[in-house]
């Protein structure tokens, strides 16, 4: 059966985890910790940033990840894209400051292009497209698997100067919250995965639960220290603008990157897909961590950023969609036409197309829900 070519939930994804950060935010706003409280909160944060790290390493296949390796000129690809494109891109948009953006929010801007690519936006836009979705779960895992070194590494070198970088409490906050949590998530795996696969929904929701305390946090140490003040609603309208533009040049960047490169449509749309996303997940723990109580402006562009690619993605990905029915369309009827088609074409023509339903939900049911 033909998917419908138009679906509202699709093309404009409101995405329910997106609201609940709203929400947390406003009440940060409204009640901010302060005080004893706000101990209580910044110590819960920390043990939250913690369990999600070790998590991720408890959940990450390394057979799985090991298996993708025979596809390593895709994964460097979307590396090179994540970590070094996007990056220079960031450092490129220091020529806004401070005529369009403020110098608080291009430090958002600029950890925002350091942060690792998604894993489940990446797998779910992939499957709606008729991608590698192999390569996209793949791809997903190892950038975030690098973001966990790289992306520090990074933040050390170009943030420098504007609010964020190393500092030797810093390090060992990254050591003890980040990497080692992670690489004790991946030694226990043996022994807990079956039972993290076995609870994957209930612990969905301990994840998001993390990173709403961790947002919390956040975002209650900057309304203390009265940091909101310093951005006006002219200026988040810059940095959307600035964010629409850096999505499109990197859309644009990977698409033709990969097609010039000479991979086929399949891979093309993986790499698109996980080449040209940030992880909201990944990048707000890791921005409590380097930025301490200037946190919430840190991870502003990002949240917003987040949603954007959410929502430009799930357009691009039902056009890629609608192409590969009218490709498969056209081939078959020419196929026909010419008499060819009525042995070994056609019958790869209908197993190509009864794969593409059972890949699709393969790749729904890995992501468990609402791309993130």
């Amino acid at each position: 059966m033909r998917r419908p070519l138009f679906a509202l939930p699709s093309w404009l994804p409101v995405d329910r985890y997106i609201l609940a950060l709203v929400g947390t935010v406003g009440l940060a706003a409204l009640l901010p910790a302060r005080g004893p409280a706000a101990t209580v909160a910044d110590g819960a944060s920390t043990a939250a940033v913690a369990l999600l790290f070790f998590l991720y390493g408890a959940r990450l296949s390394t057979r799985e990840a090991m298996a993708g390796l025979r596809h390593w000129r895709l994964h460097l690809t979307v590396l090179a894209c994540t970590f070094a494109v996007f990056p220079l891109l960031g450092l490129a948009a220091r020529v806004l400051v401070p005529h369009i953006l403020p110098p608080t929010l291009y430090t958002g801007l600029l950890f925002l292009c350091l942060v690792p690519s998604t894993v489940q936006s990446s797998i779910a836009f992939t499957s709606i497209a008729r991608g590698n979705v192999a390569a996209a779960i793949c791809a997903g895992s190892f950038s975030s698997l690098a973001g966990i070194v790289v992306t520090p590494l990074l933040a050390g070198l170009v943030l420098h100067g504007d609010g964020g970088g190393f500092s030797a409490g810093s390090l060992l906050s990254i050591v003890c919250q980040l990497l080692l949590p992670f690489v004790a998530g991946q030694s226990l795996r043996r022994w807990i995965g079956p039972f993290l696969t076995r609870h994957k929904k209930v612990l969905g929701y301990v994840d998001r639960g993390s990173i709403l305390l961790v947002v919390y946090t956040a975002f209650s140490a900057g309304m203390v220290q009265g940091i909101w003040h310093q951005v006006s609603p002219l200026r988040l309208l810059c940095l959307l603008g600035v964010e629409a533009v850096l999505l499109a040049l990197m859309l644009t960047g990977t698409s033709y990157g990969a097609e010039k490169l000479g991979f086929p449509r399949e891979d093309r749309i993986a790499i698109t897909f996980a080449g040209s996303k940030k992880s909201l997940a990944a990048g707000l723990p890791m921005a409590s961590v380097l930025f301490g109580a200037q946190a919430g402006l840190a991870v502003l562009p990002l949240m917003l950023f987040h949603q954007m690619q959410l929502m430009v993605c799930a357009v691009l990905a039902k056009r890629f969609a609608a192409r590969a029915d009218t490709d498969s369309a056209t081939h078959t009827g020419t196929d026909t036409d010419t008499g060819t088609g009525t042995g070994t074409t056609a019958d790869a023509q209908a197993a190509s197309d009864g794969d593409a339903a059972p890949r699709a939900e393969q790749g729904h049911a890995a992501v468990g829900g609402s791309p993130r």
